[in-house]
């Protein structure tokens, strides 16, 4: 369900819109005139939507990389350079 509230709520009702972004993990969405002014949201729902992004677009980023070269790699070559470099980060942190 969306949340939209006056701007003045913010003031005046700081605690319960600070229990529903909470709560409900959704953003408030608060006007000023009538008008989307601002978004508020917990600091745990924001850092979630960042990571969403992130991941959205190194997802698209490999995407457009399938699409310009037909080399794969199958299961095996991935997972076999995956273990080397963690295996290379972790000697490279104990020396």
């Amino acid at each position: 369900m969306l949340h939209i509230r006056p701007v003045s709520d913010l003031r005046n009702n700081f605690a319960a819109i600070s229990t529903l972004v909470h709560e409900t993990a959704e953003p408030v969405y608060l006007t000023k005139n009538g008008y989307g002014d601002m978004v508020v949201m917990s600091i745990e729902a924001y850092e979630q939507k960042l990571f969403e992004s992130e991941l959205f677009l190194k997802l698209k980023e490999a995407e457009l990389e399938a699409k310009s070269t037909k080399k794969r790699f199958s299961h095996d070559e991935v997972f076999s350079s995956l273990r080397s470099t963690i295996h290379s980060e972790i000697n490279s942190d104990n020396a």
